[in-house]
């Protein structure tokens, strides 16, 4: 035990000393119980990278267009098939009334998402896309890795064509969506008709190429081992020494409540040590976004401590979660006294993490 605290101490001064800590690093600091000293680390990088004491959110929707999904991932419990009586595809009209309703709250972004739809064509999109912009002054932060590629298939067009496409339409910016584990040996199991980790990356690197900035997550806790957890990191940090592209990474914990894969829920203290872990391993992407949705206010308030330097946005609408038997509505005021209270400064950024308003 006691080799084990020293080799964690040892990998700990190097992160904070800004040396790259690599595999088998992380998978010691996810097996310690060194959990204070992995958040004073974390912390410590987050200071070197953000030196003001200054917390970010944005005021944000997440509008899922359709719950139709062809994939059926064993830990979803949103998906419904085409015929199901509760199937829906929003019309136009009820995406611009939730838009509309956002930007009465101050929202700058809406990040749309949706099932797997196997009859939309790439049209339906496009044509979404530039009604909104024609109506709409807001940031659409849209469309994840595993949508985009479905409409490849569907279209016969290649990735890049895809992403030109819907970027003139109106694509501002690709949400992470779809990370899951990028391991494929998780995927086969959790998700298997689920595109490959090689062609999640392959999305945002050309989205990267095309000057498009993206965020990435993970959801961990599921079947994945903390080797294959680190390694998603790595390859993440991989991706971004290339391109530069990510603009922010968000771990959260698998929600197993209503779903046909089951199991556990990961801890705190595993989500907190995950954290800190991806700030250390993280170091070319500068910003690490706390996970209010799966881990409520409290929980991201201590995220802060350990590594956390963006709430994340305040999601008006959340759906995909919320069928997973979790709903953590977390208001605006209680955002801000959560950042206050954590002895931050809070501030609304928008989607390029430029400041808006200090409170």
């Amino acid at each position: 035990m006691k080799k084990l605290a020293d080799l964690v101490l040892k990998i700990l001064e190097k992160a904070v000393a800004g040396e790259r800590i690599g595999l088998e690093d992380g998978v010691a600091l996810l097996k310690s119980d060194q959990l204070v000293l992995m958040g004073l680390a974390a912390n410590s990088v987050k200071k070197r990278i953000h030196p003001e004491p200054v917390v970010t959110f944005v005021i944000d929707r997440n509008i899922n267009y359709t719950n139709v999904c062809q994939t059926k991932c064993r830990f979803c419990a949103f998906y419904r098939s085409a015929d199901d009586p509760d199937a829906y595809v929003l019309k136009n009209e009820e995406i611009f009334a939730k838009i509309r309703e956002t930007q009465e709250c101050g929202g700058t972004q809406i990040l749309m998402q949706g099932g797997l739809h196997p009859n939309l064509p790439l049209s339906f999109y496009v044509d979404m896309l530039k009604a909104i912009k024609e109506r709409f002054d807001i940031h659409v932060h849209s469309f994840s890795p595993p949508e985009i590629a479905h409409f490849s298939r569907l279209s016969g067009l290649p990735v890049r064509e895809v992403i030109q496409t819907l970027q003139a339409a109106g694509l501002d910016s690709i949400p992470g969506g779809g990370a899951e584990i990028l391991d494929n040996r998780v995927r086969k199991y959790i998700s298997p008709h689920k595109i490959t980790w090689e062609e999640w990356m392959e999305v945002m690197t050309t989205a990267h190429e095309l000057g498009m900035k993206t965020t990435a997550t993970m959801m961990f806790g599921s079947v994945e081992t903390l080797e294959e957890r680190v390694m998603h990191l790595i390859r993440v940090r991989d991706a971004q020494d290339r391109t530069g592209g990510f603009r922010a990474f968000i771990p959260w914990s698998y929600q197993p409540s209503n779903t046909d894969l089951g199991g556990e829920t990961a801890t705190g203290i595993d989500y907190l040590k995950t954290l800190a872990v991806s700030r250390l391993l993280l170091d070319n992407v500068p910003n690490i976004q706390a996970s209010w949705v799966t881990q409520g206010a409290k929980m991201a308030q201590v995220s802060l401590s350990f590594g956390a330097n963006d709430f994340g946005g305040t999601m008006l609408e959340e759906n995909v979660v919320r069928a997973a038997g979790v709903s953590y509505r977390v208001p605006i005021d209680e955002i801000i006294s959560s950042i206050f209270d954590a002895g931050y400064k809070p501030a609304q950024r928008n989607t390029k993490y430029e400041i808006m308003k200090y409170y």
